[in-house]
């Protein structure tokens, strides 16, 4: 299956491309935003992938337009990076696993595709990390129920840290076949939804740190934006909208007063002191229509928010930039490649 970007209507219509003006899309994937962008005016796009497996897209899109289309490889926290400091009229996000990854059976994303237990989105190389074989391996029985009941929002996730702990003492689970057969036998195989679903999308947050990667990105995002810029981020997750949604409201003023899913501000700078940010001109989410529904079924946990931003500095956050909260307090990467070394 060919990935289909979700709600493109409303992803143009929220950030508005025009003429001589610079975007970017933080999420290239098989480049179906920036196609669009480039096709709805003479703009230029930036498109952003940590993922190795899109060179066939990123050329396709230069056949097609040239020298108003550049691709860097990279995460898409770190889009402030990638302008030699100059702003940008807008950025588009669209967050989680794309279609093409969930169909590629070597990525093992996917429990219905068998394949090695991996989900790194950066890929197989030494600098991408521990992947879910490796979680699934090394991580304790309570982290694994953290990971599952937060990430995953699984109501029986000590049952399924259980079962898979006591199957990783009979024999490695290195699959996504075998892995998925645990959850059933845990879990049961009635209901809509696959009894493994939570789980893989629980461990796939996990592994490619997508909550900590999602705030970085608000934050470059706020940094690199222009005034009048637009910021437009489609979700699929709850945890990922509601940290979307928090951000836009607490950057927009609507909300004072600090946010669990949020950097806190420095000592030293007031909430009330910080100038609103982005404005709203639309305050709930906008979700798929039932014709987009039909044609794609992945589209029905899709959620578009978008922002438009003002004059106003970007806010103070601490040096590092990083928030224990933000990850609600699941066990880090850091926790696992120690566990794994």
């Amino acid at each position: 299956m060919s990935h289909v970007p979700v709600l493109m209507g409303e992803v143009l219509h929220a950030l508005s491309p025009a003429d001589n003006e610079t975007y970017i899309d933080g999420t290239f994937g098989a480049g179906g935003y920036t196609t669009q962008i480039l096709k709805a005016a003479d703009c230029r796009v930036i498109g952003l992938d940590r993922d190795p497996n899109v060179e066939a897209h990123v050329a396709k899109v230069q056949g097609e337009f040239g020298k108003r289309f550049t691709f860097v490889q990279t995460e898409f926290s770190k889009l402030d990076q990638v302008t030699g400091g100059a702003l940008v009229d807008g950025v588009v996000l669209d967050i989680g696993v794309s279609s093409m990854q969930l169909d590629q059976d070597v990525r093992g994303f996917s429990f219905m595709r068998d394949g090695p237990l991996d989900m790194r989105m950066a890929g197989e190389d030494p600098g991408a990390g521990p992947s879910a074989m490796d979680a699934v391996k090394h991580l304790s029985r309570n982290d694994l129920q953290q990971i599952f009941k937060v990430y995953g929002e699984e109501r029986r996730a000590r049952r399924c840290a259980d079962f898979i702990v006591r199957a990783r003492e009979e024999a490695p689970i290195e699959t996504t076949i075998a892995l998925a057969n645990i959850l059933a036998n845990a879990l049961g195989s009635g209901g809509k939804r696959h009894p493994a679903t939570k789980v893989f999308q629980a461990l796939r947050i996990f592994v490619n740190d997508e909550l900590g990667e999602l705030v970085r990105a608000l934050l470059a995002a706020e940094k690199i934006i222009k005034p009048g810029g637009r910021l437009v981020v489609v979700s699929f997750h709850s945890l990922e909208d509601r940290i979307v949604k928090a951000f836009l409201r607490r950057r927009s003023g609507e909300v004072r007063g600090g946010s669990r899913h949020l950097p806190p501000h420095s000592a030293s700078v007031g909430a009330n002191e910080n100038a609103p940010s982005f404005k709203l001109t639309k305050r709930s989410g906008v979700t798929s229509t039932q014709e987009e529904l039909d044609a794609n079924p992945r589209a029905r946990s899709a959620r578009l928010r978008f922002g438009v931003r003002t004059d106003a500095p970007a806010w103070p956050t601490r040096e590092d930039g990083e928030d224990n909260d933000v990850l609600l307090r699941a066990p880090s990467l850091d926790d696992l490649r120690k566990l794994a070394s």
